[in-house]
């Protein structure tokens, strides 16, 4: 199919449109239509995962002219790394609007629509291959996350989405420079425009360039991940934002940050990648935010606040993954980003599901729901044990890579990450044993167990969950060629010195744990 990536990626806007013409009054009618679509936007997006073909690079590419004065064209496509995410916010996408059917009540068009919006931009970012054109996408999810917890989030939605704005514009404008000096680099060497990212990849940046130019791109993109210390709106977003608010931040939105270290920080400033006062001062924040995450999860009253500062411990995973710069590493950290879109999207969801029936996040208001709500005691056990790294669960195979490649960058790495999974297994265990365990309080004892429509939005992502947990291999298979093209540019020749097979040069089986 030539236009595949155009299909998934307007096909929310496509919805929208017709959204537009359904009457406000009408309320079935626009819960029903907006999951239909958010369903189809799965549905098209399918193709892309079977057709695949792990042994190439960049596919289903699509090019046009957009602004010929600027070089900037849109220019579509997708390996190994966008794929897989591509595919996460499609399912998340639909999760997210499947799980509003009974939280929202007012102004449900605009909400819908906001989520439609919000999808095109997240899908844009993915598989953009033009540097302006992964930009405008970039900026244009703000506004749509702004207005979901503005208008539909807690007490606090106000400060919360008005800090999430400030947070993400400051980055934003840092990037945008560093953006900039890129093309002007460019363009006096090569004497042409150009926003396509093959082209700057060509251009020679000075060593002392390239130390400004990442730190540029690091603050940009550290805020969207959040890494420590420019966490600090994740909390209060997650907190205040609706059920499916907190699931697609947690799930997909998140994952910009760490995308951009592996599509751009890297690939476009090798020098300063590998420098080692960088990689000290990155690794350093990264064992802050996993231990720092996880001790402030095991102090928090608030059982969606637990949740959100969880997020900020394992994403410190993904970045430490990350800037180990080698095949274990990166390929851990772009699998956990997956498993924390699993896991953590099936804690957020959990959250939302007591929050309606008793309108409250404070944890000391439940204990023994066990007893009462059974099968959701299950779900809310995997999605525990997911999130904790157990086997068979995907969250195991994500941080024993992890470990794996940090522990051959470092062995402070590995030490601090196995503190950082240990405290995880504290604060998630603890956090059950208070809700689920113990004596059933008066308040809970008429509790409705998961309805079939809940547990339909839990079971996709309990079967992946189990899926990358029992036979991870053909996901290793997909991001071999993507993470082989980052380590081979950062340090050419690593695959050659340390006498393992290159995925660049042939297609032969992988070898477990690079």
């Amino acid at each position: 199919m030539d236009h595949i990536l155009s299909i998934v990626l307007l096909t929310p806007m496509a919805g929208l449109l017709v959204l537009l013409f359904i009457p406000s009054s009408n309320a079935r009618a626009i819960k029903l239509w907006a999951n239909i679509i958010s369903f189809v936007g799965f549905l098209v997006s399918l193709p892309l995962a079977f057709q695949f073909d792990s042994g190439k690079d960049f596919q289903f590419v699509e090019k046009a002219d957009w602004i010929p004065l600027l070089g900037a064209s849109y220019h579509l496509g997708i390996d190994g790394l966008s794929m897989l995410l591509v595919m996460l916010t499609t399912l998340i996408g639909f999760i997210a609007v499947l799980s509003s059917w009974n939280a929202i009540h007012e102004r449900l068009k605009e909400y819908y629509a906001f989520f439609l919006i919000l999808q095109t931009g997240m899908l844009g970012v993915f598989m953009s291959l033009d540097f302006l054109l992964f930009f405008v996408f970039w900026e244009s999810v703000l506004i749509p996350m702004y207005f979901i917890i503005a208008l539909w989030g807690g007490q606090r939605r106000g400060y919360a989405s008005i800090k999430f704005m400030i947070y993400t514009l400051a980055g934003s404008v840092l990037m945008f420079l560093g953006i900039i000096y890129l093309f002007t680099q460019h363009y006096s060497q090569f004497g042409a425009p150009s926003f396509d990212i093959a082209e700057l990849m060509r251009t020679q940046i000075p060593a002392g360039a390239q130390w400004w130019v990442f730190w540029a791109f690091f603050v940009g993109f550290a805020v969207k991940v959040p890494m420590f210390p420019f966490h600090t709106w994740l909390p209060d977003a997650h907190t205040e934002a609706p059920t499916a608010g907190s699931l697609i931040l947690a799930s997909v939105l998140l994952k910009m940050g760490t995308y951009g270290f592996l599509r751009f920080s890297i690939p476009l400033l090798p020098d300063a990648a590998k420098d080692k006062k960088i990689i000290l001062i990155v690794s350093l924040l990264s064992i802050i935010g996993i231990v720092y995450g996880a001790l402030a999860s095991l102090m928090q009253k608030d059982w969606k606040k637990l949740v959100a500062y969880s997020s900020v411990s394992h994403l410190g995973f993904c970045t430490l993954g990350i800037f180990a710069l080698n095949p274990a590493g990166i390929s851990g950290s772009i699998l956990q980003q997956i498993n924390h879109g699993i896991s953590t999207g099936m804690l957020f969801l959990i959250v939302g599901v007591v929050y309606e029936r008793r309108h409250t996040r404070e944890i000391s208001e439940y204990g023994g729901l066990m007893k009462v709500m059974p099968i959701f005691t299950i779900v809310f056990g995997l999605a525990m044990l997911s999130s904790m790294g157990m086997p068979p669960l995907n969250g195991f195979i994500g941080e024993i890579t992890i470990l794996y490649g940090a522990y051959l960058a470092s062995f402070n790495w590995a030490f601090w990450g196995a503190v950082g999974i240990a405290l995880g297994a504290a604060y998630l265990l603890w956090l059950f044993q208070r809700t689920m365990l113990g004596e059933v309080k008066e308040k809970n004892s008429l509790l409705k167990d998961l309805s079939w429509r809940e547990i339909a939005v839990f079971a996709p992502l309990a079967l992946w969950a189990f899926w990358i947990g029992l036979n991870p291999q053909p996901y290793f298979k997909v991001l071999d060629r993507s993470v082989a093209q980052i380590v081979e540019r950062v340090h050419p020749g690593y695959y050659a010195e340390k006498h393992l097979p290159n995925p660049l040069e042939q297609n032969g089986p992988r070898a477990a744990l690079r």
